[in-house]
């Protein structure tokens, strides 16, 4: 397996343990990243819907994000892994994509505005393709830092930690729309076409995203490079660049990869399913809404009780996140993996059960603790398998089976919902728990070559 030999061999300096105020300022960007994240996964359809798409539509308008991403995380991997300026390696793409998703959160929900030139659906398309893209440059390099800055033995703790502040920017985020129509501020569509909660949501969305990278780029610390090279090793010559290395990195990728790969698969085309269609699914079939009807109050409140839902279950992923290195300290981390990605497939699966919206919440208890598991588990595992000065582009690469999940449910999503489903996007639902358990078997096959390290050092 050709993972070790892209370093010298040169005995390495034990890293730095880091103290909790470190990792947590180190990390703190993820929480404006998941505020931003978490508003455009609750609130997307519905503004697309709002601009006219139909329900087994959604899915090819959703495909844009990860073929965006499957583009770019491997590219901000690699080239972050060859930055070094005054800012830093990785610091420089978390501010970049900062301003550029702040940029694409004020203009999603005002895309009406240009609908005399361009029809607000396609625009409305085209910010969800630059948000996404903004998104995973500021997100990739996060991963990379982590695992640049933290020993074996402590990156459970890093990514537990990064998946709580994760939790904390998602729950504001996805609950927001939700307070803000509580405190009176309109849920009737304006001339935009998108109620007032919704765009005040996004402008301090917006700032959130700013603010939060700001103090990661002003108060965190990176290595530089002679630095780096004593905890890491020393990279050999690479014999290509660009491209061509990163085809060449992605063929001889660790075997750990690999088979975390088949268990990202299961995963996030379920929480592709998710995201898309639970607006829709507890509009038809918890308040047995019309599938026609996208600008009723009724449907805007269904849409505030699925972002509520999601609250609680990104609520819930902070808190458990905070339980994983205990957890996998006693039962292993590919057994806590696959126990928290059973919880989450049943849950989704219980929604088919449900006729009170109040309920919705219990049944996202379980994709909580999915949620912060996917977030940090299959990342601590990797990183733990990947060669020094690779650690950004294997990140980047490992999105691929993030991205491709989404973009095969993406083109087939919709026809499955429209053609058997009968257009009934509930069984969507059904079908992503059942793809969560599939996950949750494929976890327990991964060889996890960090546990083994830690346990025979211990």
């Amino acid at each position: 397996m050709a993972t070790a030999a892209s370093t010298s061999k040169t005995t390495l300096t034990a890293k730095p343990r880091l103290s909790i105020t470190q990792i947590v300022t180190m990390s703190f960007g993820f929480l404006g990243i998941q505020f931003g994240f978490a508003l455009q996964n609750g609130n997307t359809s519905r503004i697309l819907r709002s601009f006219g798409a139909d329900v087994d539509q959604l899915p090819m308008f959703w495909i844009v994000a990860p073929l965006v991403g499957m583009i770019v995380q491997p590219l901000i991997g690699h080239y972050s892994d060859k930055t070094w300026n005054r800012i830093g390696r990785r610091k420089p793409y978390f501010l970049t994509g900062a301003l550029l998703s702040a940029t694409a959160l004020i203009f999603l929900p005002n895309s009406a505005i240009l609908a005399g030139v361009i029809p607000a659906l396609w625009i409305g398309a085209g910010m969800v393709m630059i948000m996404d893209a903004s998104f995973n440059v500021a997100m990739e390099p996060f991963r990379a830092l982590v695992a640049d800055n933290l020993p074996d033995s402590q990156r459970t703790k890093g990514f537990a930690i990064q998946t709580f502040l994760i939790g904390v920017g998602a729950v504001v985020g996805s609950d927001l729309p939700s307070m803000m129509a509580s405190w009176g501020v309109s849920q009737e569509a304006g001339p935009t076409g998108i109620a007032d909660n919704i765009r005040y949501s996004f402008y301090i969305g917006a700032a959130v995203f700013i603010i939060a990278i700001l103090v990661t780029v002003f108060f965190s610390k990176e290595y530089a490079p002679a630095e780096y090279e004593k905890y890491h090793g020393t990279p050999e010559p690479q014999p290509h660049t660009g491209l061509k290395q990163i085809v060449r990195d992605f063929t001889a990728m660790p075997k750990t990869m690999k088979q975390l790969g088949l268990v990202q698969f299961f995963s996030w085309f379920a929480l592709f399913s998710m995201w898309v269609f639970t607006t829709d699914a507890v509009a038809t079939h918890v308040y047995g809404l019309p599938i026609s009807d996208t600008k009723s109050v009724q449907y805007n409140d269904a849409g505030n009780k699925v972002g509520s839902a999601f609250a609680v279950y990104n609520l819930v992923a902070a808190v458990y996140a905070l339980l994983l290195p205990l957890l996998a300290k006693y039962i292993g981390r590919k057994a806590t993996h696959a126990f928290s990605l059973l919880a989450g497939g049943v849950g989704l699966i219980s929604i088919y059960f449900i006729k009170d919206p109040a309920m919705l919440r219990y049944a996202m208890v379980g994709v909580g603790l999915a949620w912060a598991s996917i977030l940090a588990m299959p990342y601590v595992i990797l990183s733990s398998s990947i060669p020094a000065g690779k650690l950004g582009i294997y990140m980047g690469i490992f999105n691929f089976f993030i991205t491709l999940p989404q973009i095969v449910n993406g083109i087939f999503g919709g026809f499955i919902v429209k053609h058997l489903y009968n257009g009934q996007p509930i069984y969507a639902i059904v079908l992503a728990g059942f793809f969560l358990i599939c996950a949750a078997i494929s976890a327990m096959f991964v060889y996890d070559e960090g546990a083994i390290r830690i346990k025979r050092e211990s």
